[in-house]
């Protein structure tokens, strides 16, 4: 047996459709960062991008359990005493909610170039309208996969 190595003649990319309103933003920001590096495919080679372009819609309305509404991103200006802060509810509610999704699916993708070329599949949207209909996307029900991934608010 040898094992199966992909090149990017192999790699087949489909479109799927996720809808965000009352899943549970860490079980959501798995499940994503496993499509967008393949995991899920047999052909999973982990030097390759082999993994499918993801669209997120209603990204405002992901929940977040406990406490964790209140919790902080810290960030750097640069400046000497530039730390910044901004807790999870405020970017939820500000101009850009889709953010928080963002950063939960890059943080548990590994931090190399691939990590950053795989984030370039996925496109979230905090509205249910995205450009994306001449994909024709499939829809992926995460509600039904676990009953845990959803909340009611």
């Amino acid at each position: 047996m040898k094992t199966f190595s992909a090149t990017p003649a192999d790699i087949e990319k489909k479109w799927i459709l996720i809808d965000a309103e009352g899943l549970v933003l860490g079980r959501l920001a798995s499940i994503i960062a496993s499509r967008l590096r393949g995991k899920h495919k047999a052909s999973f080679t982990p030097n390759m991008d082999c993994g499918d372009n993801v669209i997120v819609i209603n990204a405002d309305k992901v929940q977040l359990t406990g406490n964790k509404r209140n919790e902080n991103y810290y960030w750097h200006t640069g400046y000497p005493g530039g730390i910044k802060s901004r807790t999870k509810e405020q970017i939820l509610d500000g101009e850009h909610p889709e953010r928080v999704l963002t950063l939960a699916v890059k943080r548990m993708l590994p931090g190399n170039r691939l990590s950053r070329k795989i984030m370039t599949n996925l496109r979230i949207y905090a509205g249910t309208d995205h450009p994306h209909e001449a994909q024709a996307p499939e829809i992926l029900d995460v509600k039904s996969m676990n009953s845990k991934n959803t909340r009611v608010a």
